[in-house]
């Protein structure tokens, strides 16, 4: 059984005409998808922060030990 949140977008989702409902539903498709795309970079960065800041510290100890050299963008 739907939640009540759930329930109530049903509810004004039908008071709408077809054609309505069919754009409504598309761009929520299209939200929802990106909800979840969203979550899933959320949950990868959270798995990840980890070594990013490990990363982060060395690359500071780096530059303060004059280990680091500038990025030479013509070499990209």
């Amino acid at each position: 059984m739907p939640s009540t949140t759930i329930a109530t977008v049903i509810k004004m989702m039908e008071s709408l005409p077809e054609d309505a409902q069919q754009q409504v539903a598309e761009r929520l498709r299209e939200y929802i998808a990106d909800f979840q795309d969203e979550r899933q970079w959320d949950r990868l960065f959270q798995r990840t922060q980890p070594q990013l800041v490990d990363r982060a510290r060395q690359a500071r100890r780096q530059i303060a030990q004059g280990e680091a050299k500038p990025l030479d963008y013509d070499r990209l």
